[in-house]
């Protein structure tokens, strides 16, 4: 059991070679567990965790609705933004500028097996995190992410999860709108709810914060959650 979490932050990526490259890492995991199953071996498996910025771009889940995006392929263009039609559950987000966006790479088998868990304790994480900031996270019955006043009618996401598994290994993972331009959520209806609306740190507290302090409390939260021994910086 490896309990160890291997650290990246990809600062600024395109999308879709962040997608291969989790899909390369999440490869070398399975095919280290098929290969200990066939031959009786016990090969330790990796764990990662990305932070990443993407340009922006739109994507949506495997279950998905099109409809829920808003624009044409013209006006994606003109918006400087792309889209992909992605594996993970859910249905269509915005990433971008200001958004920190985490991908756990994780062999559950290292932790525990139960998905359900894995996404409430992500959403625990953020939770935690921002209630650093005294905004008060709460989950929506039926709703995956974090949510502000949940239950009135201005209830808010400022966090989306989608994730997908092959084997116990995650891939996909969260995005919380930090200093994020919410103009661009007009354009698509998110996660697929009509009538909800999005928000972010900044538009909540009234100012720009230090991304590099909020994915630091991230971390210490998930420490703590998923019993990590360490992150190790590669």
């Amino acid at each position: 059991m490896n309990r160890n979490i291997l650290l990246k932050d990809l600062k600024v990526k395109d999308y879709k070679d962040t997608w291969d490259y989790q899909s390369k890492l999440l490869q070398e995991i399975v095919d280290v567990k098929i290969e200990n199953r066939r031959n009786e071996a016990n090969k330790k498996t990796e764990n990662h965790f990305l932070f990443v910025e993407h340009p922006h771009v739109y994507t949506l889940g495997k279950s998905g609705d099109l409809s829920n995006l808003l624009l044409t392929e013209k006006q994606l263009s003109e918006k400087g933004a792309t889209f992909y039609k992605i594996n993970r559950g859910g249905d269509i987000t915005y990433h971008g500028p200001g958004q920190i966006v985490g991908y756990p790479i994780l062999d559950l088998e290292n932790f525990f097996t139960d998905i359900h868990k894995y996404l409430r304790l992500l959403e625990e994480s953020i939770i935690l995190t921002i209630a650093e900031y005294g905004l008060k996270g709460e989950r929506s019955d039926g709703e995956t992410g974090v949510w502000l006043d949940v239950g009135t009618p201005f209830a808010r996401k400022i966090c989306a999860l989608g994730i997908r598994s092959s084997r116990w290994v995650t891939m996909h993972g969260f995005a919380l709108n930090v200093n994020t331009n919410l103009g661009y959520f007009d354009h698509i209806i998110p996660c697929g709810i009509k009538g909800k609306a999005v928000a972010s740190m900044e538009s909540e507290l009234g100012k720009k914060l230090d991304l590099e302090e909020v994915k630091g409390k991230i971390l210490k939260h998930f420490k703590t959650l998923f019993e990590v021994e360490e992150f190790v910086t590669s």
